[in-house]
């Protein structure tokens, strides 16, 4: 099996033009938040602005956007319209989206994201609360005319109906040509599986990052490089390998077990840095 490595991501990295403008670099539109779960659509919107996006908004519900407002330091929180309707046009002036961090379960929200799916004409990234909702109406996913990245942990994965009898290379390569997604199959030594066949395994990342919102942090990353350009099978294999390495880096600064998601996204520039640099893991 292929491994991600430095040099693979160096090559797949989408340059940044010289006469860019943060509309170069991609929208991207984060929809989740709930009571009770307001650091995640940070996490997935803060570490997409880390990871070179040109415009972030994170929307969630009017009740903890006084709270997200506060803790978005580069992105611009936006409380979700009241109506169906309204919501697609305010997330239609984007490039791509992240549905799902810290959405919450309710039978609306199924709804909402079932909606979005077949609605959003561009790259879709579905993360957490997004993939519990979709878990029901799989099928939503072959329909969709452009690309879908999911990024379930094997708990997740198995509510979608995976089958990890075959060991985790053998069931993201099934599920990814099964439903015509890009499959990010979390854990140690991610997978990553393209509907075409391609299949990837991460070479970086280590146990400190086995906390609540590492999952989100990856999910912003992966939108970011879609929106400046990457394929969304590149973009999810690179940032996967900077997400680990950026855990990396900061285990060897905090250690595993005091380093936090939110160190992770102030660990992105070094990690950004060191890929540049081409030392030497």
């Amino acid at each position: 099996m292929e491994r991600i490595t430095r040099e693979w991501v160096r090559r797949q990295l989408p340059r940044r033009r010289s006469d860019g403008h943060k509309g170069t670099f991609g929208k991207v539109y984060v929809l989740g938040g709930a009571v009770g779960y307001t650091g995640a659509p940070v996490y997935a919107a803060e570490a997409a602005v880390r990871s070179g996006a040109g415009l972030v908004y994170a929307g969630v519900p009017g009740e903890v956007y006084p709270i997200v407002a506060a803790r978005c330091a580069a992105a611009m929180a936006r409380p979700i319209p009241r109506t169906y309707k309204e919501l697609l046009a305010e997330m239609a002036g984007c490039d791509v989206w992240v549905v799902g961090p810290g959405l919450g379960r309710a039978a609306r929200t199924e709804r909402t994201v079932c909606s979005l799916l077949g609605d959003l004409e561009g790259p879709v990234v579905l993360d957490a609360d997004g993939i519990n909702a979709a878990a029901a109406h799989i099928d939503v996913l072959k329909g969709r005319r452009f690309p879908t990245v999911l990024t379930p942990h094997e708990g997740e994965f198995i509510r979608l109906g995976g089958d990890l009898s075959r060991g985790r290379e053998g069931a993201a390569a099934d599920f990814a040509a099964r439903h015509g997604c890009v499959l990010v199959l979390k854990g140690p030594e991610t997978v990553v599986a393209d509907p075409d066949g391609r299949l990837l395994v991460n070479t970086t990342g280590n146990s400190g990052m086995a906390k609540g919102g590492s999952g989100d942090v990856l999910s912003g990353m992966i939108a970011a490089l879609i929106g400046q350009g990457a394929p969304p099978f590149a973009a999810a294999a690179c940032a996967v390998w900077l997400h680990g390495r950026a855990g990396d880096l900061c285990a060897g600064r905090l250690t595993e077990y005091a380093m936090t998601p939110l160190d992770m996204i102030e660990g992105l520039p070094a990690a950004f840095a060191d890929l540049e640099a081409g030392e030497i893991s």
